[in-house]
């Protein structure tokens, strides 16, 4: 997820705002200290325009 945000130049808050997320939960997950659920890794993949496999590798 961080490689891919930061493909497109985008800060945690920009990822957050467009996945309608708190800024300290991206950080969070690329932290790996926050379990995301299916449906928050969906909404990730939306916001960043990428298959939802592509943030589980």
């Amino acid at each position: 997820m961080k490689r891919l945000r930061k493909e497109r130049g985008w800060s945690q808050e920009a990822l957050a705002d467009e996945a309608g997320l708190d800024r300290t939960y991206i950080s969070g997950i690329e932290r790996q200290v926050k379990n995301p659920t299916v449906t928050v890794i969906e909404r990730v993949a939306l916001a960043l325009q990428c298959r939802l496999g592509d943030l589980l590798d």
